[in-house]
């Protein structure tokens, strides 16, 4: 069995997965700062693996649904990860915004493996 590395994609992978974990890092860094529950190594981990798995999908899956189908779980999944980061406590709830904040990291990974990091394509 022989395996042949394609370098270019590699590479194109290992740069979309790098601008991914470049913009997660003012909101974690700012959530880090201010001590508002994940910070510095979760948003960059969901938006690097939303990136990660979107790229998956586009590479392997052969239909448009199949590749919607990938995109829906990933959502999903990150969704029940921010789930996690809420608590309530009698008459308050808390950690909504850093729930939401986890979604928002997972959509800037998928806008980035699907070219759409530049605000414009």
């Amino acid at each position: 069995m022989e395996f042949d590395l394609q370098w270019n994609e590699i590479l194109d992978n290992l740069i979309h997965l790098g601008i991914a974990y470049a913009l997660a890092l003012p909101m974690a860094y700012d959530r880090e700062r201010s001590k508002d529950g994940a910070g510095l190594r979760t948003f960059p981990l969901v938006a690097v693996a939303s990136c990660g798995y979107a790229l998956i999908a586009m590479s392997v899956l052969d239909s448009s649904e199949a590749q919607s189908k990938m995109l829906q779980g990933i959502i999903t999944g990150i969704g029940f990860i921010g789930g996690g980061a809420i608590l309530k406590n009698n008459q308050s709830t808390s950690g909504t915004a850093t729930a939401a904040s986890i979604w928002n990291m997972g959509l800037i990974g998928i806008a980035v493996a699907n070219n759409h990091f530049a605000g414009y394509n």
